[in-house]
């Protein structure tokens, strides 16, 4: 992906880790878990990695947020051994992942997402969508 709007979220995911104690990497990836944007400390691959991983999550949290009557889901956590990885939705059909170190402050990186996500959400509704093609 080449349009300018990739190339912007691509600059302010960096930003965000470089801005944030504790964060690592970030991606911006469809609801789909297609990546849209990544952090420049991240392959292609990895971000694709990441992704799909988060994709995962936020489907998982949103099915049992469903089942369960919790409601539409804001944010998803997941506490490692040495990382956390937090899942924000970022507008309609986006979300924001970021991996941080097991001593980032919960609090700031969360505080940080959300507004990084009125950011990207402003990327993302300026950018021109990516054609796709079907084989006939």
């Amino acid at each position: 992906m080449t349009n300018s709007g990739v190339n912007e979220l691509d600059w302010l995911l960096d930003d965000l880790v470089t801005q944030v104690a504790g964060a690592e990497r970030a991606v911006v990836l469809s609801s789909d878990g297609l990546l849209i944007g990544r952090s420049s400390n991240l392959s292609e691959e990895d971000g694709e990695h990441l992704s799909a991983v988060a994709s995962a999550f936020q489907s998982l949290a949103r099915g049992t947020g469903r089942h369960f009557g919790g409601g539409a889901v804001r944010q998803t956590v997941v506490e490692m051994d040495h990382a956390f990885l937090f899942v924000t939705a970022a507008g309609r059909g986006a979300c924001l992942a970021l991996l941080t170190t097991e001593d980032a402050d919960m609090g700031m990186v969360a505080y940080s997402m959300n507004m990084m996500v009125k950011r990207v959400g402003a990327v993302l509704s300026a950018a021109p969508r990516a054609e796709h093609h079907s084989a006939p």
